[in-house]
């Protein structure tokens, strides 16, 4: 096998593409042959050495990706050779093959192409985990979604409207506005050029929205809580700007407003029946037309640098995928 190799966590430079003992799986895991991998912002971190999980050295990144099982450890039963599975395991995506364990497979339905499974799991895991789960999210709310074009928050606009919200995106480019109103976003505010406090006042006849998804952090933070409504849930998803953003506690109590922290890996560990439960939901949602990921463009695996580069440039729409 070949893979993406980091022996030392300074940044995507320092990774190389070696061939690579394929391994076996061990009790409890599976061998799968790689076809799609997606990029996601921890895989950045993770070759940075800034991400909270620090793997022992060498490791191959890559946290989500798409394949067929080739070999089944023992103790694994509801798997078998030659199925198509998607797995989120925090590294081993980026090759052409890699074990994972068996719990944390999600298997595909016919029909599921590898490059969208590849992109799937993290962002709809997190964005229904956040706006069903954390926000207890109701038909006909107003919900404001920021770094909407990213992954994450084309998901959050696909679910929110899936439950029946009303959907605020805002975005940094018209490019980007155009896309979030083709998958379903009511209206859209292009923050680099428009004053977000203003035009949201605007969008929600001085009301605010019940829900922000912010998964940016940074400078937009503090203005987009100040506008939350009555009530109002703020999403803390992460913080894909840099900096964490650090709120005035007087402005929950004025809205009467909750800061909600969104951690769905955790969430995982801790609760997986109901993770199990909610990633059932999501594939029927696939199925049925609800949900589908915004795939910005496929790459082969042999040019991720160029991947993490498009990555690296704000200019990407939806998700990179990796083939092979």
């Amino acid at each position: 096998m070949h893979a993406w190799l980091c022996e030392n966590p300074v940044g995507v430079d320092a990774l190389t593409w070696k061939e690579w003992p394929t391994p076996s799986p061990k009790v409890g895991e599976v061998l799968i042959e790689i076809k799609a991998a997606s990029l996601n912002f921890p895989d950045l971190l993770i070759v940075q050495n800034k991400y909270q999980m620090k793997p022992p050295l060498p490791f191959v990144p890559g946290s989500e990706y798409a394949g067929v099982i080739q070999a089944v450890g023992e103790g694994v039963t509801h798997l078998k050779l030659g199925q198509h599975v998607a797995c989120l395991s925090g590294t081993g995506g980026f090759g052409t093959h890699t074990v994972a364990p068996a719990a944390l497979c999600l298997p595909l339905p016919d029909g599921f192409p590898f490059v969208d499974a590849a992109a799937f799991i993290m962002i709809y895991a997190t964005s229904y985990h956040a706006l069903v789960d954390r926000a207890q999210l109701k038909a006909g709310e107003t919900v404001l979604v920021l770094g909407a074009a990213g992954g994450v928050g084309t998901s959050a606009i696909q679910i929110a409207k899936a439950c029946g919200a009303r959907v605020i995106a805002a975005a940094s480019t018209d490019e980007k506005c155009a896309l979030c109103q083709v998958i379903g976003a009511d209206a859209t505010i292009n923050y680099s050029r428009e004053n977000l406090r203003e035009a949201v006042k605007t969008l929600t006849a001085g009301k605010g929205p019940d829900v922000i998804y912010d998964p940016v952090g940074g400078d937009f933070a503090e203005p987009a809580f100040r506008s939350i409504g009555w009530r109002g849930r703020y999403l803390v998803v992460g913080f894909a700007a840099g900096p964490i953003p650090a709120l005035p506690f007087n402005l929950a109590l004025l809205k009467g407003a909750s800061i909600v922290g969104v951690f769905w890996g955790d969430f995982a560990k801790r609760e997986p029946k109901a993770n199990a439960a909610m990633m059932m939901e999501l594939a029927q949602w696939y199925g049925q037309g609800k949900i589908k990921p915004v795939i910005d463009s496929t790459l082969p695996m042999a040019e991720l640098k160029a991947a993490f580069a498009h990555m690296g440039s704000r200019g990407v729409k939806g998700k990179l995928v990796m083939v092979n």
